[in-house]
């Protein structure tokens, strides 16, 4: 299988992952994700070149976006401050799932991080999907603290605010990459 950067010609499998990823979720008792995606603010990410997809010949597994930008109101100033990358919008086809795609889509995006000189790898997930949660926790990650609406930092509602972080490190994923090299965290 092989990582690339997704494409604006992407756009509609993307908005499928989405939409197959909400349907699932409801299946398993989430209200995650059950609102469409903006497909400009999608194309937008997609196009800053922080969007990229797992191909396993010619179809589409898995996406995963990785980006040094943060959602507001989560991290503290502190926190903002320590070289980071943040991950959000990771999908497994269904067709893949139980194949560990997403778990190795953690570690390509941990030690694309590490290469990039970030400390952490930080993300955050739906405060009521304690599965999700349980996953990124069997995942490496810890548990920073829940922000919930009301309580973002500087404002903003929170329906995903479960906020973890594990340390970058290099790692064997597995995946051919055929990504460009990482540009430079904020932070630190």
């Amino acid at each position: 299988m092989r990582i690339v950067p997704a494409q604006p010609s992407d756009l509609p499998q993307l908005l499928a992952f989405r939409t197959e990823a909400a349907g699932w979720l409801s299946r398993l008792g989430t209200d995650q994700w059950q609102f469409p995606y903006p497909a400009a603010k999608l194309l937008e990410t997609v196009e800053d070149g922080t969007v990229f997809i797992v191909l396993d010949g010619s179809a589409t597994a898995a996406t995963i976006t990785v980006t040094s930008e943060v959602q507001a109101g989560l991290w503290t100033e502190q926190e903002l401050s320590e070289p980071s990358m943040f991950i959000n919008k990771l999908s497994v086809a269904r067709t893949h799932a139980g194949q560990n795609i997403g778990g190795r889509l953690l570690d390509w995006a941990g030690d694309r991080a590490c290469r990039a000189g970030a400390t952490w790898l930080r993300l955050d997930a739906w405060t009521t999907n304690e599965g999700l949660q349980a996953y990124y926790l069997r995942q490496g990650f810890r548990h920073v603290r829940t922000v919930l609406d009301g309580e973002a930092i500087n404002g903003g509602p929170r329906v995903s605010g479960w906020l973890a972080q594990r340390p970058t490190h290099p790692a064997d994923h597995g995946f051919a990459d055929e990504t460009p090299e990482p540009g430079r965290p904020g932070g630190g």
